[in-house]
């Protein structure tokens, strides 16, 4: 079973006097960044000077380029998107990183693959919040945690996971609600990509199908969209699951949906799914997503943007464009 950990397990000495750099004042940056400060900790930013650059400055924060801020930092946190962070980190961070600081990552991805690779002399820790970035700050805002995932690459010092372990509890990870749970670099990548490549993406395609469907069966467009997740319903049994479990929330329904989810929702996962999530695990473990996605990045992107553009014009996308403005949601 993963090791979880308590409040009591953190050692909140080990971040005192230190300065903690966080890379990246997007989301995730503006958001660990915020509730660094709160608890206490000495938080500056180094970004690129652009719109991200400029609301760090408006929060408060000493605000550098990238370089200056490693070099100024104990703790650097890397919080750049996974295909952006590699040259980065090999032209500004790594030649500023000295003996005994840490370095910091959100997502397992980089390291997972080798495109991010520290000097020996400096820690390595993930501290990945399993929560989008302002989930992250509104949540420790009203005295609720996150639910983290801690791990150590690269123990250089013998402190690493101390490190972690705060830097966890700085951004409220151990607040009611909250949980911190050990992990790796590789776990978090095979779980992080695994739900990309099959439920969550699965889901989407799934709901537009739907939607064509119901057009077909005589359904409105208005009436289609809202029923199958324009409502926010989703959300709400989303929460359910997270509070209830996943098959707790649907007592939450009436015993007729219960009755349908429950005879027709397991037609849809048969043995083609399996072997489709199976291969999606594979592929991660192998490396072979990694280097089909780092080709089409050097290729500029065509496929990606194609696809995207695919399902941005398709018929629920102008549907969906049409309702929402009269909803006053665009």
């Amino acid at each position: 079973m993963a090791r979880i950990f308590q409040a009591a397990d953190v050692d909140r000495t080990v971040l005192d006097g230190k300065t903690i750099a966080v890379i990246g004042y997007g989301n995730q940056g503006r958001s660990q960044a915020l509730n660094l400060r709160v608890s206490g900790r000495h938080v500056i930013v180094g970004n690129r000077e652009d719109e991200s650059w400029r609301k760090a400055r408006e929060d408060g924060f000493e605000t550098h380029p990238m370089d200056r801020a490693a070099t100024l930092a104990d703790i650097v946190m890397l919080l750049l998107p996974d295909e952006v962070a590699p040259p980065i980190f090999d032209e500004l961070i790594r030649p500023n990183l000295v003996r005994g600081n840490a370095l910091v990552m959100a997502s397992g991805y980089n390291v997972t693959y080798n495109h991010v690779i520290a000097p020996a002399d400096v820690d390595v820790v993930l501290v990945a919040p399993r929560m989008i970035g302002q989930g992250v700050f509104e949540l420790a805002s009203r005295n609720e945690g996150v639910p983290i995932l801690v791990g150590v690459h690269q123990d250089a010092t013998g402190k690493a996971l101390a490190v972690a372990l705060a830097l966890a509890d700085g951004i409220g990870g151990f607040l009611p609600h909250g949980v911190v749970v050990e992990s790796s670099f590789n776990e978090e990548t095979l779980v992080d990509l695994f739900t990309e490549h099959t439920w969550a993406g699965a889901f989407l395609y799934i709901l537009d199908k739907a939607f064509r469907m119901l057009i077909e069966g005589g359904v409105s467009r208005e009436v289609a969209i809202l029923e199958l997740y324009g409502s926010g319903e989703i959300g709400e049994i989303g929460r359910a699951m997270a509070t209830d479990g996943l098959w707790r929330q649907l007592r939450l329904h009436s015993h007729t949906s219960q009755f349908g989810q429950l005879t027709h929702g397991a037609d849809f996962v048969d043995r083609k799914v399996e072997a489709l999530m199976r291969k999606a695990i594979a592929e991660i473990r192998s490396g072979a997503f990694d280097r089909r996605w780092t080709a089409e990045q050097a290729r500029g992107l065509p496929l990606f943007r194609r696809l995207l553009d695919e399902v941005l014009s398709s018929p629920l996308s102008k549907a969906e464009d049409e309702l929402y403005a009269r909803l006053g949601r665009r």
